[in-house]
């Protein structure tokens, strides 16, 4: 039976009992229909795997006993930042689970000319706790035990102006003349930046080279937001990472 992975928020420690949040107990008693001594393995993004065990269950509340920690690290080698443009509902939450499993460190969602997508501070919130949602499950699924991060989300000028760090800085525009497979290896710190569902800007694209970003195409075939940011995330990893 495959193991049960559990995202918890707060603190984890080896010999003691701690009541499940909310939505982890539901699934567990509603989905799973987990009994008494059921074990799983409890991460909160320490880097740690901890082994415990069901001990208690009320209706939609479940306990767990804490047995033992290890540290376990399911790390990509590179620091791969994704610089996405906000797409519409579930092609941007597709983005986000893919880019987890892909091993990015961190997320950040950027508002573009081309984005269809507009949020007023309310539904903004609610939308990164959503994100956020989908960053742990996709952890839970997929072995990680450090949770990428999903940035506040910020528009393409403001973004844009502060991009002086040192790191290989990559846009995906479809009339570049270079490849992914034709970058130099050795470069573990990568900001990647892709468009929304109708790209990015031609001025976006200038300013991200003014910027020192590299244009970088994925073949003759134009593809979706969501392919696009798989496909560049995975190539990266296969020639530079730990895929393959």
């Amino acid at each position: 039976m495959r193991t049960i992975r559990i995202y918890h928020s707060g603190p984890l420690t080896a010999g003691t009992e701690i009541e499940l949040e909310a939505q982890a107990a539901t699934h567990l008693t509603r989905v799973l229909r987990v009994q008494h001594g059921t074990e799983l393995m409890l991460f909160n993004g320490d880097g740690h795997e901890y082994r415990a065990v069901i001990s208690r269950i009320q209706r939609n509340h479940a306990w767990a006993t804490i047995e033992d920690a290890q540290i376990i690290d399911r790390e990509s080698p590179l620091n791969i930042t994704l610089c996405q443009g906000v797409s519409r509902g579930e092609r941007m939450d597709y983005t986000i689970q893919k880019a987890v499993e892909l091993g990015v460190t961190a997320i950040l969602p950027i508002f573009t000319e081309r984005g269809a997508v507009q949020l007023k501070e309310d539904r903004l919130e609610k939308r990164i706790r959503h994100w956020r949602g989908i960053v742990s499950s996709a952890c839970e699924q997929c072995g990680r035990n450090r949770i990428p991060v999903i940035e506040s989300p910020t528009s393409f000028d403001t973004w844009i102006s502060s991009q002086d760090m040192p790191a290989l800085k990559l846009t995906l525009d479809p009339n570049a003349s270079s490849t992914l497979g034709s970058l130099q290896p050795g470069h573990k710190q990568i900001l990647l930046l892709t468009g929304p569902e109708g790209g990015l800007s031609p001025r976006e694209i200038e300013l991200s080279y003014q910027h020192g970003f590299h244009g970088m195409r994925m073949g003759p075939r134009i593809l979706r937001t969501e392919t696009a940011a798989v496909t560049a995330l995975s190539i990266i990893q296969n020639l530079y990472g730990d895929l393959g």
